[in-house]
């Protein structure tokens, strides 16, 4: 409520005071902090009986939707209540076209022009998107406005490097190491490399600064899950920094479950089947037959810990191979042609495969590296084994 003060100094200033004051009598309604959220689309471009369903971002999980609908005169809507903001895709058709979100208790309203492609495949992609009521979401957008920047440095530093790219991942696929040597010895390739490395090194100082200024609160852990597709290790100082409140709220608790997940010794693995680097299916039936002990080792290319940790399996598989051991390796890269490099570079003799989601889901890998070590039943009798920590174990064994 406003409230208006007058020094009275004679009777026409009494009177102006006592109008204004009566004026401001008229109280201003109090409105209640909204408790629930109500999203209104207004879609052009796409057909009545599209569905369109809500499925939770940030999880590092494949989520099921919690609600779906299905849009007519191109309208759409979907109401709830949340405990605090979250961000949530709005999934239009059969996974055609995605639109991120973040809602909150509040009224949003979401406009947009929908373009569907004439191709098989009847993507969809929107353009003019405008997003209003929701203040987290102008929020998300503002503090991730440097991504513009870095779509903008990838761009520029593969400008005029397509041909040699192309050839040396050619060279690649083919294991042709001659080529492959030939074309990263050429001053084009080393200048291309020193400007990946100082991109890559620019995103990941841009992530760990937007991470540490939102320490005390939700949007810290939040951010975390955005901004990392799997965690490692070393992630887990990042995490100890936040304080109670960002720890305890919906992002915290799934950032402190992925950095530390529960344990599966004692479980058994089920018989799954994943590509190797030739696209031929193997069952981990066939790669562990008459076999004593393996290890299941998650990684990925873009993991350095990861990669760290290769010498290190290298030396066990030496030792023990011939007494039983063995080594499968899954890669988690959603880049297939990252994965082809990196197994170039590191020259691994045993069994690599290609995740398909669902394996490292059911092995509920939500850091990296991870490994399980599986006895000759199929069952984990070991879990996170790396370096003196495997050697040891596989001494015990062996040795038994």
């Amino acid at each position: 409520m406003n409230t208006i003060k007058f020094k009275v100094i004679g009777l026409c200033i009494c009177l102006f005071a006592f109008s204004n004051n009566t004026q401001a009598q008229k109280k201003k309604p109090v409105i209640a902090a909204a408790t629930s959220y109500n999203l209104e689309g207004n879609i052009k471009g796409l057909e009545d009986g599209t569905t369109i369903k809500l499925i939770p971002g940030a999880t590092h999980s494949s989520e099921s939707a919690v609600a779906e609908t299905t849009i007519k005169d191109g309208k759409f809507t979907f109401a709830g209540k949340l405990n605090e903001p979250r961000l949530f895709y709005l999934e239009f058709g059969k996974n055609k076209g995605y639109i991120a979100i973040l809602v909150e208790n509040s009224k949003i309203k979401l406009t947009a022009d929908a373009e569907v492609s004439k191709q098989e495949d009847e993507r969809i992609t929107f353009k003019n998107e405008v997003i209003t009521g929701s203040k987290s979401n102008d929020y998300y957008k503002k503090q991730t406005a440097f991504k513009e920047e870095l779509n903008k440095d990838y761009q520029d530093y593969h400008k005029g490097t397509e041909e040699l790219s192309k050839s040396y991942s050619k060279a690649r696929t083919t294991g042709d190491k001659k080529v492959m040597d030939s074309i990263g010895n050429t001053p084009e390739w080393k200048t291309f490399e020193a400007k990946e490395k100082a991109f890559f090194t620019k995103v990941q100082s841009s992530s760990e600064d937007l991470i540490s200024r939102h320490k005390a609160t939700w949007w810290g852990p939040f951010f975390m899950m955005t901004q990392y597709s799997y965690f490692t290790p070393d992630q887990k100082p990042v995490f100890e920094q936040f304080s109670q409140e960002a720890k305890k709220s919906y992002y915290g608790q799934l950032v402190d479950k992925d950095l530390n997940p529960k344990s599966l010794i004692g479980s058994s693995i089920a018989n799954f089947k994943l590509n190797d680097k030739d696209g031929k299916p193997l069952s981990v039936k066939e790669i562990v037959a008459e076999k004593k002990y393996i290890l299941i080792d998650f990684w990925a290319s873009w993991c350095a810990p990861c990669r760290k940790e290769i010498p290190n399996l290298k030396t066990a598989y030496a030792n023990y191979a011939e007494k039983g051991f063995e080594v499968l390796s899954i890669s988690i890269d959603k880049d297939q042609k990252a994965w082809l490099k990196a197994l170039g570079q590191e020259n691994m003799q045993w069994h690599n495969l290609l995740d398909d989601n669902k394996v490292s889901n059911a092995f509920n890998v939500k850091t990296i590296p991870a490994t399980y070590l599986v006895d000759s039943k199929g069952i984990i009798i070991g879990d996170n084994l790396r370096g003196a920590a495997l050697e040891e174990k596989l001494k015990e064994l062996f040795k038994s």
